[in-house]
């Protein structure tokens, strides 16, 4: 088993839970209008087409497609594309959702006008290379727009139960941004790729539904990162 493999299997386990936690009532409609207006910011008018990579159960993927894009979001965890699948086929117009390798994405070039992805950096492999293969699928003046926080500066040892067997140190090894202290690692990536005009914004609105609803098991409350690139 690789380990990309162990990443996908942990995810695909997980995916029943972090769906549920995604889809509480009593913060689902507050979130949707949050996330709505950050996409919203981030992005040129809809209609784009856009490629979510790393979907998980779609979250991203279905606020984007409920302003109006035209969205595909690739996944390699077959219990989250499951989910995303599921809530998908309940919307008009609802995202396409596919498998495929946020590293290597299998589209032809300049298919897109935007790339975007919500909690994929810390947990992704090569992602030099990836946000490069990202570049290569924009269109002329395209963006990237990625979503995350630094959530084990500390090291894993406070993640959930099972975590660390799936990602052990050979999966860490392979993650360079796993334990990032600041979002200043992330944000080297996106320059490092040749995109102009890269920029951070504090996702404060979450951070305040973050206050008032709680955070996740064995997270902190923490701020959340907006960072953006165009070709």
């Amino acid at each position: 088993m690789t380990a990309q493999d162990r990443i996908n299997a942990y995810w695909t386990g997980r995916a029943p839970s972090y769906d549920e936690y995604v889809q509480r009532p009593e913060r689902f409609a507050a979130d949707q209008q949050a996330w709505s207006a950050i996409w919203e910011r981030a992005l040129p008018p809809a209609p784009l087409d856009i490629l979510d990579v790393g979907t998980g159960t779609g979250q991203a993927a279905m606020v984007l497609a409920g302003l109006g894009h035209r969205v595909t979001g690739i996944d390699l965890a077959e219990g989250m594309l499951e989910r995303a699948r599921h809530h998908a086929a309940a919307m008009a117009n609802g995202p396409v959702i596919q498998h495929g390798d946020a590293v290597h994405p299998d589209f032809p070039a300049a298919s897109f006008d935007a790339v975007t992805s919500r909690y994929l950096m810390w947990t992704l492999r090569e992602p030099e290379i990836a946000v490069a293969n990202w570049v290569r699928l924009l269109r002329p003046r395209g963006t990237i727009a990625v979503i995350d926080s630094t959530w084990f500066p500390d090291g894993l040892h406070n993640a959930t139960d099972n975590f660390t067997d799936h990602y052990d140190n050979q999966v860490q090894a392979m993650l360079p941004l796993v334990t990032a202290k600041s979002i200043d690692r992330t944000v080297a990536v996106l320059e490092k790729a040749g995109l102009q005009a890269v920029t951070v914004t504090p996702l404060t609105s979450i951070y305040e539904l973050d206050r008032q609803f709680g955070v996740a098991p064995n997270h902190e409350h923490q701020m959340q990162f907006l960072i953006t690139g165009q070709r």
